[in-house]
């Protein structure tokens, strides 16, 4: 079952070529966070290999998703005071992002206290959180409630952030540099207080009437819409332009330098057309499923890129998991064939699409996430969740000598 093949032999050679190059020039990330971060790794024992730990931060996030959601399925909890959160589960939740942000800046260091830096790390690491950008603002859709942010205003929040996380993988595609963004720290920092913050005083904190009729929901979606587009986009515009400027870049045409673009742009348009021309609006009636289906989607195309921008070859163009999302928006937005064949396509038929694709395209990211762990465990001989020093390993650690500006922050393995 795990024994498919996605990597091929230009995959692996260039992942044996490949050197990390990082660049983090955030004040707050250099001169408080790595300092923390550098105390807490010295009490990990040196036998507990780093993916463990990150894998651990990741089933955090995964543990805050469902236990939010057994309260608050729907986003309609803070619709209603009377059925809202417990104020124990917003504590809970504080602390599991913080844990998770700590580890994520942990697991790094803990990899080269074991000598155990590599390729598969980084991919380990940014692949998960490739999935975490999904989760981690659904948890914060539950603060507003669907009445002040309607599950459309949840979609487009969703992609702002995978857009966010998404360009600066295409930034590396293009420039061979992670730049690690100064809103990563500020985001989690803010979304743990926040949840901190409503556990202690009560959801109901979001719920004050604001001037011209606005709501705290606004403020939300303006602020994370608006401190992405002026600092965060258009210094990844600036920092591919002048690679290509001044040559340091991957040189790439116009075209394939923009290819990261295109498998994004088809899931957002697609996904875009279900929401609004869903024939039963299922946004409406399942959206935490909707978000789910589209954050593993999104985790696809993410980690697909992260194994090309490592190897240094070719993105894809197109996802094949987007083929069933095709056929399923096809059947639940098109009502042509309702005339033609007398059938009413009714609400539970499109809720099953949704649960089966879903089911489907999580089982398919599953498979392709193993499979490639496995192939780049055989290729390295190396184990994913122990520590093992081989002659192999230790020509791997001499081959792939880390860079980074500062040299103070390492976020991955």
């Amino acid at each position: 079952m795990f024994g498919a093949r996605y990597l091929s032999k230009d995959h692996l050679s260039g992942f044996d070529k490949y050197k990390y190059n990082c660049i983090d020039t955030g004040y707050f990330s250099i001169y408080v966070m790595n300092p923390f971060w550098n105390k807490c790794v010295q009490y990990f024992p040196k036998w507990l290999a780093p993916n463990l730990i990150t894998f651990a931060a990741f089933l955090l996030t995964v543990w805050n998703f469902l236990l939010i959601g057994y309260y608050d399925w729907n986003f309609a909890a803070a619709n209603d005071t009377t059925a809202s959160i417990p104020n124990w589960v917003w504590i809970l939740a504080a602390v599991n992002v913080f844990s998770y942000y700590t580890l994520d800046g942990i697991d790094g260091k803990q990899a080269r206290r074991t000598g155990t830096s590599g390729p598969l790390g980084e991919l380990f690491d940014h692949g998960l959180d490739s999935y975490t950008t999904a989760l981690v603002p659904i948890y914060m859709f539950s603060l507003f409630g669907s009445k002040d942010l309607p599950p459309t205003r949840m979609f487009f929040v969703l992609w702002n952030v995978f857009l966010n996380f998404y360009l600066t993988h295409v930034e590396k595609y293009n420039t061979g540099v992670m730049f690690l963004p100064w809103a990563y720290d500020f985001t989690l920092w803010g979304v743990s207080l926040t949840l901190l913050l409503t556990g202690f005083v009560g959801a109901g904190i979001w719920k004050v009437a604001l001037p011209y009729g606005y709501t705290m929901a606004n403020v939300f979606e303006v602020g994370l819409i608006g401190s992405a587009i002026v600092s965060s986009h258009p210094i990844i515009l600036k920092n591919i332009y002048m690679s290509y400027k001044n040559g340091t870049g991957k040189m790439r045409p116009f075209m394939e330098a923009a290819r990261p673009l295109f498998p994004f742009l088809w899931l957002f348009v697609i996904s875009t057309i279900w929401v609004f021309f869903s024939i039963n609006d299922i946004i409406n009636k399942e959206p935490r499923i909707m978000f789910i289906l589209f954050g593993t989607l999104f985790s696809n195309i993410a980690c697909r890129l992260i194994v090309a921008q490592m190897s240094d070859t070719r993105c894809d163009g197109f996802n094949v998991l987007m083929w069933p999302l095709v056929s399923v928006v096809v059947v639940s937005c098109f009502q042509w064939y309702q005339s033609l064949f007398h059938f009413r396509f009714e609400e539970d038929y499109e809720r099953w699409l949704l649960y089966g694709l879903t089911i489907f395209v999580t089982m398919a990211h599953l498979h392709y996430g193993i499979c490639v762990v496995q192939e780049m465990c055989n290729h390295f001989r190396i184990k994913c969740f122990k520590v093992r020093k081989t002659n192999n390993q230790k020509q791997l650690l001499n081959s792939n000598n880390h860079t980074t500006i500062n040299n103070n922050h390492f976020k991955t393995k």
